[in-house]
This record gives structure tokens, sequence and C-alpha cells, in this order.
């Protein structure tokens, strides 16, 4: 890891964040090409994409009922009791996220307000392969059934067999997900937002996916809407020189082992412990990750700690990184949250490890990352539903206000909006 002073690291921060992602002109490139072929050629197209990236032909893209059977069985008692358990907690957390239609009147013959509806429909994307996380499938889906989406569609790519990892079909059923068809990358992207003869387009794209996914949601965005554009995960651990090396290493180590590109911060006040956290995350890959080349990559190159003079400095670096995942490890951390301005999630104290957040408590686990923190928010109910406002004036409530309002619309050079109201009155 890198060690860096709040006085070497504050004036160039961006620069030390910075992830050198390389040159995308030709896999977007190659992302448009598969968009054009998609709206041309429909369900051919995606029964040959899916022949040349996922090695299988397929007769159908529908996942049946008797393959969610299957796998549901499969995945076994124990693991589905625990799949339970956890979208119980993010239905209840994200129940709490339901907003209304409210109206008002500030006046007699008015009636103002915001109409609260939900999306009609929307597409989930679930990676497949290596990369299988049913905890995205609930994360993902549980909102938008909060919500009241009218139809969910899942897609994901399937596997050299044809088939779908289970413990995602297994997800789906327990989210409530019925509608699942076997295609992955740009082509599911570009499927889900203009339709073919199999799949009905959706209103909103939502989920994680490889660059190719990534760069085809930011080219159908406008003709959808998507949740994100998801960068490489990252993790800030904030700590005095109190806090426990072993789980801070733990911790950061949770993330590295995603992705050679994931990024482990330590923000400390401790030289000293920032030293025993590095000592121990070497021991820690050597010792039992199966993934330690991933996690020792990640580190390497992208792992940072930072040593401040004080609290005030470590605060303000954490604000200035805007961390996909924030941990607090300070004594009493909930004292401290109104001091995080910009992260993701916050994780408060030293029993509040970030894979509580990607797996079990409620608070989704689909967050901002690369620093969009500072203008972004989790997942959420929010993202599936909409919001139309609500005017409602009586003849003498217009006639009170019509001619202030003729006066506007004429100081815009808007003359048919003047005579708009004034026609009423006349």
């Amino acid at each position: 890891m890198k060690t860096y002073t709040y006085t070497e690291a504050a004036p160039s921060l961006n620069r030390l964040l910075k992830r050198d992602e390389g040159e995308n002109t030709e896999i977007r490139e190659t992302v448009l090409a598969i968009i054009d072929g998609v709206k041309a050629r429909g369900d051919a197209a995606l029964f040959d994409y899916t022949e040349k990236f996922d090695g299988c032909r397929l007769d159908s893209l529908a996942v049946t009922p008797e393959e969610i059977e299957e796998a549901f069985t499969a995945v076994g008692p124990e693991m589905i009791a625990i799949m339970e358990e956890a979208a119980q907690n993010i239905r209840s957390f994200h129940e709490k996220q339901l907003e209304t239609t409210w109206t008002y009147s500030p006046g007699p013959g008015i009636t103002l307000g915001q109409h609260i509806t939900a999306l009609e429909r929307v597409g989930l994307y679930v990676p497949g392969g290596k990369a299988a996380y049913p905890s995205t499938v609930l994360m993902d889906s549980i909102p938008a059934i909060v919500a009241g989406v009218d139809s969910l569609v899942m897609v994901t790519p399937p596997g050299a067999d044809g088939k779908i990892n289970p413990n995602i079909l297994a997800a789906a059923k327990i989210a409530g997900v019925t509608e699942i068809l076997k295609v992955g990358g740009a082509q599911a992207i570009a499927a889900l937002a203009f339709g073919t003869e199999s799949v009905k387009p959706v209103n909103k794209i939502v989920g994680p996916g490889n660059i190719f996914v990534a760069t085809a949601k930011k080219e159908v965005f406008g003709v959808v809407d998507i949740d994100m554009i998801a960068g490489p995960s990252e993790v800030l651990i904030l700590a005095d020189g109190n806090a426990n090396p072993v789980f801070a290493a733990a911790d950061l180590l949770s993330q590295a082992e995603h992705d050679e590109m994931a990024m482990p911060i330590l923000v400390t006040t401790s030289r000293a412990f920032g030293e025993a956290v590095e000592a121990e995350i070497t021991r820690q890959i050597d010792a039992d990750l199966s993934r330690k080349d991933i996690a020792r990559k990640s580190v390497r190159d992208y792992g940072f700690i930072f040593v401040c003079e004080n609290l005030d400095q470590a605060f303000e670096l954490s604000n200035a990184i805007a961390p996909e995942h924030m941990e607090i490890l300070l004594p009493d951390a909930m004292d401290y949250l109104d001091r995080v301005r910009n992260a993701g999630a916050i994780f408060l104290g030293s029993y509040t490890p970030e894979p509580l957040g990607d797996y079990f408590a409620g608070p989704n686990h689909t967050l901002p990352t690369s620093g969009t923190a500072k203008f972004s928010s989790p997942l959420g109910v929010y993202d599936f539903t909409k919001r139309s406002s609500i005017l409602s004036y009586s003849e003498a409530a217009l006639k009170k206000d019509y001619q202030k309002i003729a006066a506007f619309a004429r100081s815009e050079g808007l003359d048919a909006h003047a005579k708009s109201v004034e026609r009423r009155f006349e």
C-alpha cells in the first residue's frame, strides 16, 4: 500500500486516486455494433451473440418454471433460509423509503401537490458466470417490487451448458421475479432498451456488469433511464490508533478481492496503526485467501494509507474521497455521523463490517462509486418511482392572480402564454 501524510495527499488527491481504466474506443465501437445488430435483427441477433460470447446455442431465451424449481432444490434448504432472511431484511428497510402522493392548499380554491407513481416496467441485469451474485438479485429487485413496479424482467448470461447459476434463480424466486431471460452482455442491454420479438422494452435498466454492459448502459441512456455506471469497488476505513488492525485489514481485503482495480483505503491518525494494518494485510493474504492474486494486486496498485494529524483532517479527506463504503472504527462511532458528508454507505463501529451491508442487514449494496457519492445515492425505492406535479385552481383563485401571470409571460416575450390566462376573463 502507498502511504501519504495529509499534507502530501490533500493537494493531489484526484491524481492519486485516478484509476487507469484504459482507452475504451474499441469497446464502444463493439458495443454500438451489437446494439445496432439487436435493433435490426431482434431475437436472431440475441441467439447469435449468445452463441458467440457465451458458447451456447439456445432454443429459447426464457427460463422455464421447471428450471427455477430445479435450481431452488439444488441450492438446498440452508442457503435458501439465509437468502429468505436477507430478503426480508432488505424488504423491511426499503419499505421505509416509500413515498405517497401529497397535496396542500396554500389558499382558497387552490390545491397543489405531488403525485407518486411507480415505473411500469424495469429490466434487472445480473452478471453470470464466475461473477454470479444472488445478493444483487435481491438488492435490485426487492426495492422495485416494494415501489410497485408493474413488471420486472431479469436478464443474465447463461453458461456454456445453457443454464443459469442456480443461486441466481433461487434468489429471483425468493424476491418474486418470474420473468427471466438467458441473455447477457451489451446485447441484453440493447434488448431491454429497444425490445425484440421476445423482449418487451423497459423504462429503466438497473444492475452491474462488465465494461461492455456499462458502456451499453451509457449508450441507451435517454431511451431508457439507468441506475448508475458502477466503477470498481472501494472501501475507506477511518480509524485512530485504538482500532483493531486485524479487523481493519480483513475489511480492506473484503473489497480488494472483488477486482484488481478495487481500492482499499485507510485514513488514520496513527502511523503506527497504519503500519500494523499493512503488515496484517500481507499476513492475511498469504494465510487463507482464495483470491489472493486479485487482492494482492488491488492492494499493491490501488491501496492507500493516509496519515492525518487529527480527526478533522481525517474526515475532511474522507469527504473529499467520497467512498462507496465507509467504515468508522472509532469509539462511539455514531457520534461522528454528522461529520460524514459524502459516502455511499456508512458502517459505524468495529462490529459493523462492510460485508454485513453486502448481504444481510437490509440497506442496498448498489452504491455510488468513484467519488459519485458527492452527488448520488444508493439504489432505493425512489429509483423506481417518478413524481408528477399536481395543480388545481378554481375560477376565483385564478382571477386573483391571472394579471400577474400574464405580465410575467410578456416579460419573457411569450404573448400566447399571457393570452391563455387572459382569455378566461375577457
